[in-house]
């Protein structure tokens, strides 16, 4: 019976092409204003999560700033002893930094210098494209040896391969050892562009030996937390801050997962709002496959109390025209899903991105399909099984 319905609900929608098309044009439209948006929200979170993902989920970074209590910040001691001390805590580097003139042969310029150890390289994810990073015998010795980021050896040597090379920083000299490699190949775009400017790293030893930086006391650090423990780091750091005479106004933490759970809580939200707006249009559609359908019911009146009088059952008719409703339903779902298909292909293409479609929303543009039909047909469907024959025999 179930075969039979659909089959006779096929011949009819197939005997009003036309009519039957545009009214599955809302459902196509919302499942392909539906599937497109939110595969693109998701597509997008995605790459731009696997970039923060690259720059170490496990990092953690510190910033101290009340001056009142120079007496008690932390030393290149106390940060290198991080590890020891607290549990979640796997390496830790400083990241002092200040302003100086850079200048070579060719180029004068603001560089902006950072002081660390060689775990800074290991915690911030640095690629290193010709030479080296800063290695424990540059500390030891205060070595004058300093790491350029590309762009700062374009600026100054008009290219990156410039190993070997010596550059003055705040009117001493340095050789540079290594150029990291630039983020847009690396996966470290976001961290590059976090540095406005020229940057350069250099030894702490070396670091604290610059005019004008007489303090050995560190306001800014970073850590690698244990693995998948980068909150229970943050308690540790906030607890060691708080027992040297910290108030939580004099100092800022920040790790990674947090723009990781701020980007998750983004994209849902805007995936569903994107949804909702998407879901008015199968609503639309909804309403759209219950008028047409009620102008079936009143074409067919006679078919019905034919079959009516020869012994069909209400629940047969009902049966019937609910299919009908849901067929118009699904066969919209995969015209718009199709359709999402070859526009994702398309964006692909122009903005050479690699979006794909999401099976999850696919799946539930099918159910929220096959429910307006549901819904929107059981009242033309109620109505052409409460029929009474005589009364539609006799209608013309």
């Amino acid at each position: 019976m179930i075969i039979q319905s659909i089959k006779m609900a096929l011949k009819s929608l197939r005997s009003n092409k036309l009519r039957t098309f545009l009214t599955m044009l809302g459902i196509i439209i919302g499942v392909f204003s539906l599937v497109v948006l939110v595969s693109l929200v998701s597509g997008a979170s995605t790459t731009i999560t696997d970039s923060i993902n690259s720059m170490g989920i496990d990092k953690v970074n510190v910033s101290v700033f009340d001056a009142k209590k120079t007496n008690n910040r932390m030393t290149i001691t106390d940060i290198e002893s991080l590890p020891d001390t607290l549990q979640n805590v796997e390496i830790a580097a400083p990241e002092v930094n200040s302003v100086v003139t850079g200048s070579s042969k060719t180029s004068s310029r603001a560089v902006s210098v950072y002081g660390t150890t060689p775990d800074y390289q290991i915690i911030q994810g640095l690629k290193i494209k010709y030479g080296r990073f800063i290695m424990e015998p540059d500390l030891i010795n205060s070595t004058n040896v300093v790491v350029l980021e590309s762009k700062t050896a374009m600026e100054f040597f008009g290219r990156e391969d410039c190993v070997g090379e010596i550059i003055s920083l705040g009117g001493r000299r340095f050789e540079v050892i290594g150029v990291l490699d630039s983020g847009d190949k690396q996966g470290n775009m976001l961290a590059l562009l976090m540095r406005a400017g020229y940057s350069a790293y250099v030894p702490y030893d070396s670091f604290i030996r610059f005019p004008g930086v007489s303090s050995i006391n560190i306001d800014s650090f970073c850590v690698n937390s244990v693995h998948g423990r980068g909150r229970e780091a943050q308690q540790e750091i906030k607890e060691l801050l708080l027992s040297r005479h910290y108030d939580e106004e004099s100092f800022f933490i920040f790790s990674q997962s947090e723009i990781t759970d701020a980007m998750d809580k983004v994209t849902s939200t805007l995936s569903l709002l994107l949804g909702g707006i998407a879901a008015i249009s199968l609503l639309v559609g909804g309403i759209g496959i219950m008028n047409i359908m009620l102008v079936s019911v009143t074409e067919r009146t006679r078919e019905i109390g034919i079959r009516k009088a020869i012994g069909a059952r209400p629940g047969v008719i009902r049966l019937q025209f609910l299919i009908e409703a849901v067929t118009l339903s699904i066969v919209g779902c995969l015209i718009g899903v199709g359709l999402s298909w070859v526009a994702i292909q398309i964006i692909n293409i122009i903005g050479d991105v690699s979006f794909g479609l999401s099976i999850p929303v696919i799946i539930v543009s099918a159910l929220f399909s096959s429910g307006v039909g549901i819904v929107f047909g059981l009242y033309p469907a109620h109505k052409a099984a409460r029929m009474k024959p005589i009364d539609a025999l006799r209608f013309s």
